[in-house]
């Protein structure tokens, strides 16, 4: 029974009371007392079920919220953890005798360290947006400048990229800056 239900009860059994308007002495009257008396002691059970209901779910809502932190406390953990290897080998590079070490060497080092940090990165979701030869998308590309095409089929082709865009897990965290042909006719 709801508690519009039982307080409709209530009210019906107290004016019910009061429209007999019986002396001391009736014997009706102690019935109906106690049917007000257990209908109020049910709207109370009731209520206090309501409210135990919306505690339990202030709780559960509470720890919804924990638990959504700390799974992004460790996705971070995550990243970092991959990460934590390629830092070594830049603190590796960052003490290295430069008397001792020729710049072809350096080269292969930085280029080794960031093959490195794009396989880790990708593990965990990252994509390169590399466009060159592919059809100008302005969802995924930022033209900064055109070049002319040498034939109406590269129109709207790109034709270099001054900055890779990036897509982390379906989503565009920056565009590739590119420059894009076009068929002057």
């Amino acid at each position: 029974m709801s508690d519009d239900e039982l307080a409709a009860a209530a009210a019906e059994a107290a004016a019910t009371l009061a429209s007999q308007d019986s002396g001391p002495g009736d014997a009706a009257a102690p019935p109906e007392a106690t049917e007000l008396a257990r209908l109020e002691e049910a709207l109370t059970a009731e209520r206090d079920k309501h409210l135990r209901l919306a505690a339990e779910f202030d709780n559960f809502r509470k720890r919804m919220v924990r638990e959504r932190q700390d799974a992004g406390t460790r996705a971070q953990a995550d990243l970092v953890l991959g990460l934590i290897e390629v830092l070594d080998d830049i603190m590796r590079f960052a003490h290295l005798d430069p008397s001792t070490v020729d710049s072809n060497t350096v080269v292969q080092g930085v280029a080794m360290v960031e093959r490195k940090v794009m396989k880790s990165l990708a593990g965990h979701g990252l994509e390169l947006v590399d466009p060159v030869g592919r059809p100008f998308d302005p969802a995924f590309h930022e033209a900064v400048g055109t070049e002319p095409a040498d034939s109406s089929e590269e129109d709207h082709l790109v034709a270099r990229v001054y900055q890779p865009g990036y897509v982390f897990r379906g989503q565009l965290l920056r565009p590739a800056r590119v420059v894009v042909k076009q068929w002057l006719g």
